[in-house]
């Protein structure tokens, strides 16, 4: 058939399968016959290049041999035919068309995924990966040897000065040692230092006394058992000796007299059984005079001290420990603290700032002589005090026990022309203001030791010279 356009209606012998409706209208043309020519592709399918096979081809074959009718041309002009569109809504199905015109809406490409999706897998895919590394992450910083560090100063050199607390500690601990003490009724504990390469312990004698078993533990954490040497309750000092001990490190003794108030000092003690405890703070008086003791009513057991005093923490378990100076010296005894009146509401116990020392000289005079007699001697005038006397200064009494004279015949005070009823005001141009004040400063001399009194007799101040004499310690 030439290249013409065909507007002459479908043949008559061409129809489509029941059932279907044709929805082509009135004046729509024909396909043309040379569309429906066949060509086969590569693959010699028989498919044409609009994907029709060759069943199309056979179809279109009778309409060149039927020839149709000819519509004049002012009749059913073409430009008229083709200007009738179907709705937009309307699919129209044309076999001969290059591409078919049915569409099969099945809505959005659901082959692929989507963008939101997409983001959310990634997303999640992150966070997972993040806290699964996160995990192992903390898993290898636990189990790797490098691990975190903070700023640290590097170690420094480890030695002190010989005269810083630390160092006088350093000198002093290995002499120092704790004391478990148990007695009839009860137990305690209390501290004391090495003499000696003997193994002889001063310590306090409130420490020891009316003891059946004491333990001496070193700083070292090595105990052993002690015996007791000598005690004195006027002194309230004891010795104990250790046996079977070696490398025992004693303490070096000072000079109480070279103490001068503020001088920093260092005390070493197990208060409340808290072994090497170190304290510091400064002397904060000399010639302290401080009684203790009297616990058993009839003055036995009263001890006189003439202390050092200091504000070096000391409580108790302290009792009997070394006081040291800045060279780690022992200048005095630790014995007794000053707490709150027992009617004080807000007492407080324990230390208060307020602590006392048998000065060294002292101790070790009777030291020497516990270790040597095991017993002391003490200092003495030879008079009888009226320890009821209420004025200043001490006053010799009338009488003595059981009707005895208050001077003792031939005794130091009478050869020094003291007579009963005088007031000693002074010892060696101290005041003193009491019968106590009198025995502490006495017993801070040895016997034979001169002293200047100063006495008062009928208004009349006198001084007289008395060379002192001794008598054996309780």
């Amino acid at each position: 058939m030439a290249d013409r356009q065909q507007t002459e209606p479908a043949p008559l012998w061409w129809s489509r399968p029941e059932g279907t409706a044709d929805s082509r209208h009135d004046g729509v043309p024909a396909p043309r016959p040379e569309t429906a020519d066949a060509v086969v592709d590569g693959d010699g399918d028989g498919k044409d290049e609009g994907g029709r096979n060759g069943a199309a081809e056979q179809a279109a074959a009778p309409a060149e041999e039927t020839p149709a009718e000819e519509t004049p041309a002012e009749e059913t002009p073409a430009q008229e035919t083709f200007a009738q569109e179907a709705p937009a809504h309307e699919v129209r199905y044309d076999p001969w068309g290059e591409q078919p015109l049915q569409v099969v809406d099945r809505g959005r490409d659901r082959r692929g995924f989507r963008l939101w999706q997409v983001a959310a897998l990634a997303a999640g895919t992150a966070l997972l990966a993040g806290g699964i590394g996160g995990y192992v992450g903390v898993l290898a910083g636990r189990q790797s040897s490098t691990r975190l560090e903070l700023p640290q100063a590097a170690v420094a050199d480890k030695g002190r000065a010989p005269d810083s607390v630390a160092g006088i500690a350093a000198t002093a601990l290995p002499g120092v040692v704790t004391l478990h003490v148990r007695g009839a009724k009860s137990s305690g504990t209390g501290t004391g230092f090495v003499l000696d390469p003997q193994g002889h312990i001063l310590t306090n004698n409130h420490v020891v006394a009316d003891a059946k078993e004491i333990a001496v533990t070193f700083s070292t954490g090595e105990s052993v058992t002690a015996e007791l040497v000598g005690r004195d309750s006027g002194y309230d000092l004891a010795v104990v000796k250790v046996s079977g001990v070696r490398g025992l490190r004693p303490l070096s003794l000072g000079n109480s007299e070279n103490v001068k108030v503020g001088d920093p000092v260092v005390a070493i003690g197990a208060p409340f059984d808290l072994s090497n405890t170190v304290t510091a703070g400064i002397i904060s008086a000399t010639g302290r005079p401080v009684t203790a003791g009297g616990d058993k009513g009839d003055g036995s057991d009263i001890s006189y001290v003439d202390a050092l005093q200091t504000d070096a923490p000391i409580n108790p378990g302290n009792s009997g420990g070394p006081l040291l100076d800045a060279r780690a010296h022992v200048v005095g005894i630790n014995s007794a603290i000053r707490g709150a009146d027992k009617d004080d509401p807000d007492r407080q116990g324990g230390s208060i700032g307020l602590g006392f020392a048998i000065p060294i000289n002292q101790g070790k005079r009777v030291a020497e002589e516990l270790i040597a007699t095991g017993h002391a001697t003490h200092p003495v005038i030879g008079v009888t005090l009226d320890m009821d006397y209420t004025g200043d200064g001490a006053r010799v009494g009338d009488k003595g026990e059981d009707g005895k004279p208050s001077v003792t015949a031939g005794g130091p005070g009478a050869r020094a022309g003291i007579k009963p009823g005088d007031v000693i005001t002074k010892v060696d141009g101290q005041r003193v203001r009491g019968g106590d004040e009198l025995i502490i400063k006495i017993r801070a001399h040895r016997p034979g030791d001169p002293l200047t009194l100063t006495v008062l007799r009928d208004g009349r101040e006198r001084t007289l010279g008395v060379v002192l004499g001794s008598a054996n310690g309780s």
